[in-house]
């Protein structure tokens, strides 16, 4: 066991909790008003194509994005998609709700400073998993897969916030994964009391989006822990694992620690590892589309 300890700072004690920690963040992190607008509207039984195509379309950055991304090779549309009211009757309401989450949380975080991570590998870490996590969620006939896409996509989030606003502790948990060596999110626990993993589910709690995605993210490491939602846990968990063997496979000298694939997980799927190498071959293309219609160009090289 390494004797590193974690320096608290001024503002956040050793002791503080996930949910005083992203209190504290909110108004770093917060997300447009347009995308809280939207997640509500969802919700309502009544809100048609046209009464959510307003609501976007009031922030001109966010519906050039989203324009972008429906009428990319990753959806693949014979025609093209030239309006929001469009795009929600072609794609769906929940699935549009979760393409403005991921546009706005990327444009949002995007923004935050740390010097604890390479944000090009942290982004391109992300979107990789957000492919294989909605690959998997097809290949398990899950509804709306798209929400999985999401999940990966924001599973690390919590890494943003905790690096942020709790740098010091941060780096000592780093230190103390490479000495031992051991996940990120184990040291997390040692020093911390949590990992980053709970803080993303917090944040997104604080959001007020989808119970099954904050469980998603929260538990990606712990899946069988979940008290609900298992199955997305459980595709995240293991879409986070399979992105880590790709980085791997990558970097011969890649000494990055990958967890294991929990079995329960596979178990919980009605899947083995055989459906490892057809998601990562199928991955490749998809990666690649997604990364040019999601992130800013900055973090699309490495």
């Amino acid at each position: 066991m390494s004797d590193v300890t974690p320096q608290a700072s001024g503002d956040y004690p050793a002791g503080i909790s996930p949910s005083e920690l992203v209190g504290g963040a909110v108004r770093l992190v917060s997300l447009p008003e347009v995308c809280l607008r939207v997640n509500e509207m969802v919700e309502e039984p009544e809100t048609s194509a046209s009464e959510l195509g307003k609501v976007i379309s009031q922030d001109a950055s966010l519906t050039a994005r989203l324009l972008k991304i429906v009428n990319s090779s990753f959806y693949g549309f014979p025609s093209r998609i030239e309006t929001v009211s469009r795009a929600v009757t072609v794609i769906g309401l929940r699935e549009l709700r979760g393409l403005v989450l991921a546009a706005s949380a990327v444009e949002t975080f995007s923004r935050i400073p740390t010097d604890l991570l390479n944000m090009v590998h942290f982004w391109r870490h992300s979107v990789y998993c957000a492919v294989v996590a909605q690959l998997l969620a097809e290949e398990c006939h899950v509804l709306h897969s798209e929400r999985l896409f999401v999940a990966g996509l924001l599973h690390d989030i919590g890494k943003l916030v905790m690096y942020n606003r709790l740098p010091e502790q941060s780096r000592a948990a780093i230190e103390l994964a490479a000495e031992q060596p051991c996940g990120d999110f184990e040291a997390e626990q040692r020093l911390l009391g949590f990992d980053h993993a709970r803080i993303g589910g917090e944040l997104l709690r604080a959001w007020q989006m989808p119970d099954s995605l904050c469980a998603a993210v929260d538990y990606h490491h712990r899946p069988t822990e979940a008290p609900a939602h298992l199955v997305e846990a459980c595709i995240v968990h293991i879409a986070n694992s399979i992105t880590g063997l790709a980085e791997q496979g990558l970097d011969s000298n890649s000494e990055v620690y990958v967890q294991p694939i929990d079995p329960l997980a596979w178990q919980t799927l009605n899947r083995d590892e055989s459906l490892i190498e057809p998601l990562c071959q199928r991955a490749g293309p998809l990666f690649s589309d997604a990364l040019e219609v999601i992130l800013p160009r900055g973090f699309r090289s490495r």
